[in-house]
Protein backbone atom coordinates (compact mmCIF):
# COMPACT_ATOMS: atom_id res chain seq x y z
CA UNK A 1 0.00 0.00 0.00
CA UNK A 2 0.88 3.61 -0.86
CA UNK A 3 1.94 6.20 1.85
CA UNK A 4 0.04 8.81 2.30
CA UNK A 5 2.29 12.20 2.19
CA UNK A 6 1.35 14.75 4.17
CA UNK A 7 2.18 18.82 4.07
CA UNK A 8 3.92 20.02 6.55
CA UNK A 9 3.16 23.98 7.22
CA UNK A 10 6.73 25.01 6.79
CA UNK A 11 5.88 28.68 8.23
CA UNK A 12 4.55 27.33 11.59
CA UNK A 13 8.03 25.75 12.24
CA UNK A 14 10.20 29.15 10.53
CA UNK A 15 11.73 30.03 13.96
CA UNK A 16 13.13 26.72 14.69
CA UNK A 17 13.87 26.36 10.88
CA UNK A 18 15.96 29.63 10.98
CA UNK A 19 17.28 28.77 14.34
CA UNK A 20 18.85 25.41 13.65
CA UNK A 21 20.33 27.20 10.43
CA UNK A 22 21.86 29.85 12.63
CA UNK A 23 23.59 27.54 14.89
CA UNK A 24 25.57 25.45 11.50
CA UNK A 25 23.02 22.88 10.80
CA UNK A 26 23.09 21.50 7.10
CA UNK A 27 19.55 22.37 5.32
CA UNK A 28 20.03 18.73 3.98
CA UNK A 29 20.41 17.94 8.60
CA UNK A 30 17.21 20.27 9.38
CA UNK A 31 15.04 18.85 7.23
CA UNK A 32 15.76 15.19 8.57
CA UNK A 33 15.02 16.67 11.89
CA UNK A 34 11.83 17.81 11.22
CA UNK A 35 10.90 14.96 9.18
CA UNK A 36 10.88 16.91 5.59
CA UNK A 37 11.17 14.65 2.27
CA UNK A 38 13.97 16.63 0.91
CA UNK A 39 16.43 19.53 1.82
CA UNK A 40 14.63 21.45 -1.14
CA UNK A 41 11.62 22.44 1.32
CA UNK A 42 13.73 24.12 3.55
CA UNK A 43 15.56 25.70 0.60
CA UNK A 44 12.51 27.30 -0.95
CA UNK A 45 11.46 28.20 2.36
CA UNK A 46 14.52 30.32 3.02
CA UNK A 47 14.34 31.55 -0.80
CA UNK A 48 10.57 32.68 0.38
CA UNK A 49 11.47 34.00 3.66
CA UNK A 50 14.64 35.78 2.26
CA UNK A 51 12.66 37.36 -0.78
CA UNK A 52 9.85 38.71 2.25
CA UNK A 53 12.87 40.15 4.26
CA UNK A 54 13.90 41.94 1.22
CA UNK A 55 10.79 43.65 0.33
CA UNK A 56 9.32 44.50 3.91
CA UNK A 57 12.94 46.35 4.08
CA UNK A 58 12.36 48.10 0.47
CA UNK A 59 8.75 48.61 1.94
CA UNK A 60 6.77 46.86 -0.25
CA UNK A 61 3.65 45.72 1.02
CA UNK A 62 2.35 42.13 -0.19
CA UNK A 63 -0.43 42.52 -2.30
CA UNK A 64 -3.67 40.62 -1.98
CA UNK A 65 -3.35 37.31 -4.16
CA UNK A 66 -5.87 36.08 -6.87
CA UNK A 67 -8.97 37.61 -8.82
CA UNK A 68 -10.48 41.01 -6.34
CA UNK A 69 -14.08 41.10 -5.22
CA UNK A 70 -16.84 42.74 -7.45
CA UNK A 71 -17.13 45.41 -5.26
CA UNK A 72 -13.53 46.04 -4.88
CA UNK A 73 -13.36 46.79 -8.83
CA UNK A 74 -15.15 49.33 -8.42
CA UNK A 75 -13.61 52.55 -6.93
CA UNK A 76 -14.37 55.72 -5.76
CA UNK A 77 -14.18 57.07 -9.08
CA UNK A 78 -16.61 54.96 -10.99
CA UNK A 79 -18.93 55.53 -8.46
CA UNK A 80 -18.73 59.65 -8.37
CA UNK A 81 -18.93 59.63 -12.51
CA UNK A 82 -22.24 57.57 -12.12
CA UNK A 83 -23.89 59.91 -9.36
CA UNK A 84 -22.50 62.66 -11.36
CA UNK A 85 -24.42 61.02 -14.81
CA UNK A 86 -27.45 60.35 -12.75
CA UNK A 87 -28.03 63.86 -11.30
CA UNK A 88 -27.20 65.37 -14.67
CA UNK A 89 -30.60 63.02 -16.45
CA UNK A 90 -32.46 63.63 -13.68
CA UNK A 91 -32.07 67.34 -14.51
CA UNK A 92 -32.65 66.37 -18.19
CA UNK A 93 -35.93 64.75 -17.26
CA UNK A 94 -36.82 67.70 -14.85
CA UNK A 95 -36.34 70.27 -17.57
CA UNK A 96 -37.88 68.73 -20.50
CA UNK A 97 -41.10 67.87 -17.71
CA UNK A 98 -41.29 71.32 -17.40
CA UNK A 99 -40.82 72.01 -21.28
CA UNK A 100 -43.86 69.70 -22.33
CA UNK A 101 -45.99 71.57 -19.25
CA UNK A 102 -46.58 69.09 -16.80
CA UNK A 103 -44.78 70.00 -13.85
Amino acid sequence: MSEKKGYTHVKELEREVLELLASGKTQREVAEHFGFRDKYVVKDFIKRHNKRQKEQQAGITPGRRGRPPKEHAADGVDKDNEIKRLQMENKLLRDFLRAAGRK
